[in-house]
């Protein structure tokens, strides 16, 4: 538990006051005839009156919708199965672009310096004219458009675009390699593939079109390829079958046809980490994710119109689609690509200053490097318009609570947030009405009722560890996952343990505040530089090195952070030496990326499994963690558990 008696930051009254959360709680107050006297009872009334509460944030937000109809909640005790807003037809992108002003909608800068902005009128020309383009290729309603792109003006017009005329849309990063895109994209089957000619990253211009050539080769379901140009003006795109460029594209237009649909209709496709195989598709809905991200966004993060809202991200994350639907808010989109530490550590603090940022996002390894590298933005920079920073990705650990204060800003909500793929948003995290102590989020986030489990499913007490559930239905719960009719796959990740109620696989504990304390994973999913990484892409990879005949990766808690090692069985009388080493590093960066290179290759000769043939990952992790393994009865091999402890090559 937290020992400090004083919290690090402390919102004034008249801070308070100004808040959405304080006219929200004000509104609500009126409207229901209730009275909250703090947030824990806004909180449970919010879970306790779901109805109430997601009606009232609908209003709030000012949702825009053809219809809403009178029901809110069908099935409201089916966790999985409640269906919010049955009745309700809308367009997700018509609520991003209900603003058509001179209003600045996004500010674009990449590792290079190359700049460009787009007003909330200039972008909603932009997105007419490729949608227009979409159409005019045949694109329906649940047809899916994929994208491999950087984080740059084009990937958000091509987003608003699909979603705009009812198509789905899923989007890796350029870094990524084929296989890994492959693996994801293959499997939704999409008619159209948008890409960049390149990017920028550490220094270095990286061409994307010879991948490009590949990956389209391997999606027979693409009909044309659109390259917008970043690298070059006029991109060389001939050994690209099916490509035009994106100016080629675009259609002179000057409206947009929305079109209005079910508010559970498909909008975007995200990706699992893939711990036992390919990836899993999962898929988001348009009015669940609008009312979750415009929800937090409002009334957890602050946020206003004309806001400067950046979040460093790549396309291949969640945060890049949560960053996305600031557009909701009114909010001015700071686009960033490239290196967060080239030229230095500096460079995001740089956009930001020079910006004048009010929300500020990032992970928790990056503030973590940020601090080694002993910079002091406070000092260099003028952040006088900064009023919020965002952690997430990985447990904030509680020097970088002492770093963020010290060094960035004194007066600063510093929100650590916590949530996922799974849910394309949060189950905890900030409020800027509470204060912010050391090490702790703030706060379970409204409308989720999140709760720490044992293994028995008993609700802990704070300073308890346990499992973070969620136990009431929420909008932005998968609509489903990809090719799983029956729901088997989708109830397996999140219900096998308790049924009925959302496992989210991380081990945590509530403090005396109120808030949260994130200590890492449960399950098997890796979390190196805040990024989630599925073993399964690992194992992949390696064990087509023919020398290797399998392979156990696990996350060691390094410095603050986690590092993937990866531990391989070779053939009967190999040694793992530097060139082998090397050879499986390799393979595992060309086919995935870079995030998925081990720190350490350790070769081992045994592997240890359950009776049922699946190796244990978690009991190895727990291991060179310094911690007892748990159920070692059940392995066909404990002793192989021995092989790990106190190895020489994990304490450097």
């Amino acid at each position: 538990m937290n020992a400090i008696s004083k919290p690090l930051w402390q919102p004034t009254p008249e801070q308070v006051a100004s808040a959405s959360i304080t006219r929200f709680t004000q509104e609500v107050e009126s409207q229901w005839g209730r009275t909250f006297g703090d947030y824990r009872a806004l909180h449970d009334w919010s879970v306790e009156q779901p109805e109430e509460f997601w009606i009232s944030v609908w209003d709030f937000c000012g949702i825009l919708a053809a219809t809403r109809g009178n029901r809110v909640l069908e099935r409201l005790s089916a966790v999985p199965g409640a269906r919010f807003f049955p009745d309700a037809h809308l367009n997700f992108a018509r609520n991003l672009l209900h603003r058509r002003d001179e209003g600045l909608a996004i500010c674009f800068r990449s590792e290079d310096r190359v700049e460009r902005s787009l007003t909330y009128v200039e972008l909603y020309l932009q997105v007419a004219k490729i949608a227009r383009g979409l159409q005019n290729a045949g694109i329906e309603p649940g047809d899916r458009v994929c994208a491999y792109m950087p984080n740059m003006p084009e990937t958000v017009i091509a987003m608003l675009a699909t979603t705009a005329i009812g198509a789905v849309w899923s989007s890796c990063s350029p870094d990524f390699g084929v296989q890994g895109v492959l693996d994801r994209f293959g499997q939704i089957e999409p008619r159209i593939l948008f890409s960049a000619d390149g990017y920028y990253y550490n220094g270095k211009q990286h061409d994307s079109l010879a991948k490009l050539a590949e990956i389209r080769e391997g999606l027979p379901s693409v009909e044309q390829v659109i390259v917008a140009p970043l690298v070059a003006s006029q991109p060389m795109i001939d050994e690209v079958r099916d490509a035009v460029l994106w100016s080629d594209f675009s259609v002179n237009a000057d409206n947009i046809e929305f079109v209005d649909l079910p508010f559970n209709h498909p909008l975007y496709i995200l990706y699992s980490s893939g711990t036992t195989g390919v990836p899993k598709c999962i898929v988001h809905g348009a009015g669940g994710s609008l009312l979750q991200h415009l929800k937090e966004h409002r009334l957890h993060v602050d946020l206003y119109p004309g806001d400067r809202f950046f979040y460093f991200t790549t396309c291949g994350w969640m945060m890049w689609n949560w960053l996305v639907s600031g557009l909701a808010s009114g909010a001015t989109l700071m686009l960033y690509d490239g290196s967060p530490f080239y030229p230095d550590e500096n460079v995001l603090f740089d956009f930001a200053a020079e910006r004048g940022t009010q929300i500020f996002g990032t992970s928790a390894k990056f503030l973590d490097a940020a601090a080694k590298a002993g910079i002091c933005p406070r000092k260099t920079h003028d952040l006088r318009s900064l009023r919020t920073l965002l952690s997430t990705g990985s447990p904030l650990m509680p020097e970088s609570f002492d770093f963020v204060y010290e060094s960035i800003k004194k007066d600063l909500c510093l929100s650590s947030i916590s949530g996922g793929t799974d849910i394309v948003g949060c189950f905890v995290g900030g409020n800027p009405t509470l204060p912010v102590w050391r090490g702790e989020i703030q706060c379970r986030l409204l409308g989720m009722q999140v709760e720490v489990r044992d293994d028995k499913g008993v609700v802990l007490g704070p300073g308890e560890k346990g499992e973070l559930t969620c136990s009431n239905a929420f909008p932005s719960m998968p609509v489903s996952f990809w090719n799983d009719s029956k729901g088997d796959r989708y109830r397996a990740a999140y219900f096998e343990k308790f049924p009925g109620v959302w496992c989210h696989g991380d081990y945590v504990a509530a403090t005396q505040h109120d808030g949260m304390i994130v200590y890492g994973r449960s399950d098997a999913t890796l979390n190196p530089g805040g990024v989630r990484i599925g073993t399964a892409e690992i194992y992949r990879q390696a064990e087509q090195v023919d020398e290797v005949v399998e392979s156990l990766a696990v996350g060691q808690s390094w410095e603050g952070d986690v590092r993937i090692i990866l531990f391989v069985r070779l053939r009967d009388g190999l040694t793992l030496d530097v060139s082998l080493s090397k050879q499986i590093r390799d393979r595992i960066r060309q086919n995935t990326t870079p995030r998925h290179v081990p720190a350490h290759v350790i070769q081992v000769s045994d592997i240890p499994r359950t009776r049922s043939g699946k190796i244990v990952e978690l009991a190895v992790q727990r291991i060179i963690d310094g911690e007892p393994a748990r159920n070692r009865e059940a392995l066909a091999n404990p002793k192989a558990l021995d092989l790990f402890a106190d190895l020489s090559e994990l304490k450097r």
